[in-house]
């Protein structure tokens, strides 16, 4: 089997990117789109549903400087700006633009930074280092997350065409997070109240959809590790066609 026929990862070159916001909308109340455009948009790749690009925050006028001066090593001393990892939601090459989804969460450089945010200032990222392509050879997909892997689910749902099946599960913080997610595909959408119902034991409960299956989990990490061992050990799904990633911590004082 080929890499066009498999799952496979593609390398891209890294380039840092100062980008202006053109606009910003409320997707829901705790959801806000943040739309980047700029000269330095040009030639950027996003190819797989679940990228990530970092984006670069100072808080600090240190890690002011050391932003304006960015060269990404893990090697580097002295300050350094906060960077965090996001999913392009839309790039659109003709039009140049790029959206960045945040989670209002109250917290965080990213999170606070988005809460400000408007037309006219300026963010910096870098990236994506890489993209994991997932062809078109699967007869359906269970993708299961929270509010912070939303953006990589409406891709991946966005990408399907019209003879897939996709059974969606998102934790979200309340009915007003639910948002239209759109596909070719049939899409069956299971929202998961935090607080009222526990994700876990609904993905225990859940009907899969027939053929073969292709299964995408992004939550807390702790959490999404044991998603990944109920669709294992319960389901037997096979494990070479189940991906789980933790996107944040519930430990941590920022977002991951």
């Amino acid at each position: 089997m080929n890499s066009q026929q498999s799952i496979h990862r593609v390398s891209h070159e890294i380039k840092r990117r100062k980008l202006e916001v053109l606009r910003v909308t409320d997707i829901t109340p705790r959801m806000r789109r943040v739309t980047l455009h700029g000269p330095e948009l040009s030639g950027f790749i996003s190819l797989g549903s679940d990228d990530h690009v970092k984006l670069l925050f100072a808080t600090t006028p240190q890690e002011q400087v050391a932003l304006d001066n960015f060269v990404p090593s893990p090697n580097a001393e002295g300050p350094r700006p906060a960077m965090r990892d996001y999913t392009p939601r839309r790039y659109d090459a003709e039009s140049g633009e790029l959206d960045i989804d945040f989670v209002l969460h109250g917290h965080g450089p990213a999170a606070t930074w988005a809460a400000q945010a408007q037309a006219g200032q300026f963010l910096h990222i870098a990236g994506p280092r890489g993209s994991m392509i997932v062809p078109d050879m699967f007869d359906s997909y269970l993708l299961i997350g929270d509010e912070t892997a939303l953006p990589a689910i409406a891709r991946r749902l966005e990408e399907l065409p019209d003879n897939r099946r996709a059974l969606v599960v998102v934790e979200i913080e309340d009915t007003a997070e639910r948002q239209a997610l759109t596909s070719a595909a049939q899409v069956e959408v299971i929202w998961v109240v935090r607080g009222e119902q526990d994700l876990l034991e609904v993905a225990r409960q859940l009907t899969l959809p027939d053929g073969d299956l292709y299964t995408w989990v992004a939550t807390e990490s702790a959490l999404s590790r044991k998603v990944r061992r109920v669709l294992l050990d319960e389901f037997k799904l096979d494990e070479a066609k189940v991906k789980a990633a933790g996107y944040w911590r519930l430990d941590a004082t920022d977002e991951a």
